[in-house]
């Protein structure tokens, strides 16, 4: 279904630049409300929160007035994790939950995204009869038909404890030390009391977010910081949020990276031993074959769906499976919680550790992953990459030297404006020439 502005996560881009402008959030938030208006039965309740970039304001301002332009209520959450707006909508029953962030992406980016009554993503046919309202004329209702805003109290608290209720009751983290990196985004002021009210030591890094420095140096995209925190430290686990804390990237008590991939590995493992069934895990077409193959050893099915959380969540759902992720560090368990969330990953891998008296090393010692690299080739646009002559070339000669022992990949990012070119094989030095010759011809071919 082809559609104008919502990607594979909403709607997302520069600040200032169509669509991520002030006059067309004000009609996208009247066009959601009217939407979920057109099903509503009694209470019309909208919740809406953001990470903490500086454009949060004037994108919130504008959704709220479209919201109660559409006589819909709206409930104010403030800075907040997008997985705590996607409990918080399911929690007070509202209609739909809508969450002004763009992830992992620099502050002068932002974007809008949506969650259900069910706290899920939109489907395809709901964000379609959105942008059908956009095309309409925007119309403001009688005083009397108009909306009211509110501001939720305590929105951070009943997310701490829906966090540490993940958890069986009595578990305790007292013992060890944990580096929390929250880059300076929406987890800064729930992570670190989540792990602290849990028993942990927490040592607390990029937690002062002044509008511009979400996701600058620090957090899962930028791990350096990170990684010598935890050696300097001497922490038993670095744990690293994206801006949204929707994602998370681990470093063990070495300062190696543990990455999405891997922390699937040890949760599944876990439940596998735990309860002695894991009926299977869903990952992506970039999910490293290593993990495929560990799970073969398993005996756990292991399917790859698109790369993106809603493909994801769709093939869990249909497999009826509880537990799927992106090597990004987007991990789902959806026994717990109807979105990605970067908190309730990170405590399920401190729980396997926890009972096993394990350290995250040993516990991901079992799966090796092959060889991997991928360039991001920047461009001006949406560009194709079916029939393009020269890159399909490139790429039948780089899987010719792979000898059908790896894989070449291309995919336009659904998030930024990007084509990534991924190349997996059993030698790095192969791996990292093949992806250079590669992206060297995408980027000649479309930049």
């Amino acid at each position: 279904m082809t559609r104008r502005y919502f990607g594979t996560d909403g709607i997302r881009g520069r600040v200032g630049k169509a669509p991520i402008t002030a006059d067309f959030v004000l009609k996208l938030g009247w066009a959601t409300g009217k939407v979920f208006s057109e099903t509503a039965r009694g209470r019309k309740l909208i919740l809406v929160g953001k990470d903490t970039r500086v454009s949060g304001y004037m994108f919130e301002s504008a959704l709220q007035a479209g919201l109660i332009a559409a006589g819909v209520d709206v409930g104010l959450l403030g800075p907040m994790p997008t997985p705590a707006i996607a409990y918080l909508t399911r929690t007070f029953r509202a209609q739909a939950g809508i969450v002004i962030s763009a992830s992992h992406n620099p502050f002068d980016d932002n974007g809008i995204k949506f969650f259900g009554s069910d706290g899920f993503k939109l489907d395809d046919a709901l964000e379609s009869r959105i942008e059908e309202f956009l095309d309409q004329p925007m119309e403001t209702g009688l005083s009397e038909q108009l909306g009211r805003a509110h501001r939720v109290e305590d929105a951070a608290g009943r997310y701490i404890e829906f966090c540490k209720s993940t958890v069986p009751g009595g578990f305790t983290l007292n013992g060890l030390k944990l580096v929390v990196d929250c880059a300076n985004g929406a987890t800064y002021h729930v992570a670190p009391d989540v792990f602290t009210e849990l028993g942990a030591t927490v040592i607390p890094l990029s937690i002062e977010p002044n509008g511009l420095n979400i996701n600058r140096d620090c957090g899962s995209t930028h791990t350096r910081a990170l990684i010598q925190a935890v050696t300097h430290h001497q922490a038993d686990l670095g744990i690293a949020f994206d801006g949204d804390g929707d994602r998370v990237i681990l470093a063990n008590h070495a300062g190696e990276l543990v990455d999405g991939d891997e922390i699937l590995y040890i949760i599944a493992r876990h439940r596998l031993a735990r309860e002695q069934n894991c009926p299977g895990v869903v990952g992506t077409l970039m999910s490293n074959h290593g993990l495929q193959l560990a799970f073969e050893r398993l005996a756990i099915p292991f399917e790859r769906a698109n790369v993106g959380d809603r493909y994801v969540i769709e093939a869990m759902r249909r497999n009826g499976w509880s537990l799927g992720g992106e090597s990004s560090g987007h991990i789902v368990c959806s026994d717990l919680t109807s979105t990605g969330d970067g908190i309730v990953a990170a405590l399920q891998v401190l729980q396997a550790m926890v009972d096993t008296g394990k350290p995250v090393a040993d516990l991901s010692s079992s799966m090796t992953k092959l060889p991997q690299v991928m360039i991001n080739v920047k461009i001006a646009g949406k560009s194709r990459l079916d029939n393009n002559g020269p890159i399909q070339a490139a790429v039948a000669n780089a899987e010719k030297a792979l000898a059908g022992q790896g894989r070449v990949l291309l995919r336009p990012s659904g998030t930024e404006p990007v084509i990534r070119v991924m190349v997996e094989g059993p030698e790095h030095a192969l791996v990292s020439r093949l992806a250079t010759e590669v992206a060297e011809v995408v980027e000649k071919v479309l930049c």
